[in-house]
């Protein structure tokens, strides 16, 4: 026997075993949850990884600003060749001998006070650092929320793509009984057009219903933070309860969960710490600084010979006197950037006031539309019962039937769309009020 019969025989077996052999094949999706998708977008997410990194190159800020209270200490090795004798000519009025020598040392700094613009500076960064952590958070649940829109868009995508399958078989039946009637003559063949024209049309749907699906999937797929798009096995989630009678407690609440706004409340004092401590700059700042060292060569020109080691200490006050302004106009320009900070503080609040109304008044609106769109698909599917059976009688024509059809498809859709679109909206309220996390 040679291969083509072999590859023929085995086309028939696999034919014969029917289609649920060849599904076998084909790995069914992995089941997906919205639990498992928002924990999926927070472990994969590139934001939420780049605010993460954030948060800890602001911590790495407040060790910076407390280094100064800790000593400064360094090395040295030095070694200079002059011509014998000579002095020093320019630069300030230093006249030093230049002598050739080679040697070596350490120095130590030690900040004893600045007037309190340390720890200005470092109370600033921690609450910098605060700040930055509030706006992980906030990162945190901006991917939730585009987690929730997504996971629920895919669903009304797959449910759409159910609903326009049952119709293009319901009307698909029509025209093939149609069809057979006006084979016998019972039926007119315009009544054939028409139920041709309404299968037309569903199919129609369908084809954009399923692009509908590839779209909401390559929207699920970037809201996870992954690389590859993969199909899930989506699960449906129970209704969430009505939403509050009224929005102003809602507003309160969300004053105090928004991270943002948090964050954007610690912003404002660090700017005010910082502020303090340009302030500052104008105040004594008092150094301790000693060196030590070891010098084994000298080129000696003078009678007294110069020891080998050497060591000394001082204590430094510096006082500003004048610089042309420059502390004063860091001061005022600190001033007002938290000055600024206060009107961002207080456009935020507005904003997140409004965004809570906004969502309340559209989860409302969804949510009465539930009870609306139920009781139309309930009178479309009666109707449809009553046109089928007068149509079946003799006593209504064709449009009157197609019409029904048509009728039950936009109250299906309808319905599909009032009930997810209160999810999603649902989902915006309790992002807005800060409690999506």
């Amino acid at each position: 026997m040679n291969r083509p019969l072999l590859a023929l025989g085995a086309l028939i077996l696999a034919a014969a075993s029917g289609p649920g052999a060849l599904a076998q094949t084909t790995a069914a999706p992995p089941p997906l949850t919205l639990k498992d998708a928002e924990a999926l977008a927070i472990k994969n997410h590139p934001q939420v990884q780049a605010a993460q990194l954030n948060y800890q190159a602001s911590q790495q800020a407040v060790a910076e600003a407390r280094s100064a209270y800790f000593p400064v200490l360094q090395g040295d090795v030095t070694g200079s060749q002059g011509n014998p004798q000579a002095r020093i000519g320019a630069g300030y009025l230093a006249a030093s001998r230049v002598w050739d020598r080679f040697g070596q040392g350490i120095t130590v700094s030690q900040l004893i006070t600045d007037s309190g613009r340390t720890r200005n500076l470092v109370a600033s960064s921690r609450l910098q650092a605060q700040a930055s952590s509030q706006q992980y958070q906030a990162t945190r649940y901006d991917v939730l929320l585009r987690v929730n829109q997504a996971y629920v868009q895919a669903l009304q995508a797959q449910a759409l793509v159910k609903v326009a399958d049952e119709t293009v078989a319901a009307r698909q039946l029509l025209v093939d009984q149609v069809s057979a009637l006006a084979q016998n003559k019972l039926r007119s063949q315009l009544d054939v057009s028409f139920a041709s024209v309404n299968l037309a049309q569903a199919k129609l749907l369908l084809i954009r219903a399923q692009n509908g699906v590839q779209q909401a999937f390559a929207e699920l797929t970037r809201a996870l933070g992954l690389d590859q798009q993969q199909a899930y096995k989506l699960n449906e989630e129970p209704l969430p309860p009505s939403p509050p009678a009224d929005s102003a407690e809602m507003v309160t609440q969300s004053f105090q969960q928004r991270p943002e706004l948090a964050g954007m409340r610690l912003e404002r004092e660090s700017a005010y710490r910082f502020e303090r401590a340009e302030h500052d700059l104008a105040y004594p700042t008092v150094s301790l600084i000693g060196v030590g060292g070891f010098i084994p060569f000298i080129h000696q020109l003078t009678t007294q010979p110069v020891p080998n080691e050497y060591e000394s200490a001082a204590v430094n006050v510096q006082i500003p006197i004048f610089n042309g302004g420059l502390f004063a106009a860091r001061r005022e320009a600190a001033r007002f950037k938290a000055q600024a900070a206060d009107q961002r503080v207080r456009d935020l609040e507005e904003s997140i006031a409004r965004d809570v109304r906004v969502a309340w008044s559209d989860s409302l609106t969804a949510y009465h539309q539930l009870d609306v769109t139920a009781e139309l698909l309930r009178q479309a599917t009666m109707a449809l019962d009553l046109a089928q059976g007068r149509y079946n009688l003799g006593l209504s024509s064709i449009v009157e039937l197609t019409q029904a059809q048509l009728n039950l498809t936009e109250a299906e859709v309808e319905s599909l769309g009032a009930k997810y679109d209160y999810q999603k909206s649902y989902a915006v309220l309790r992002y807005a009020t800060g409690m999506l996390r």
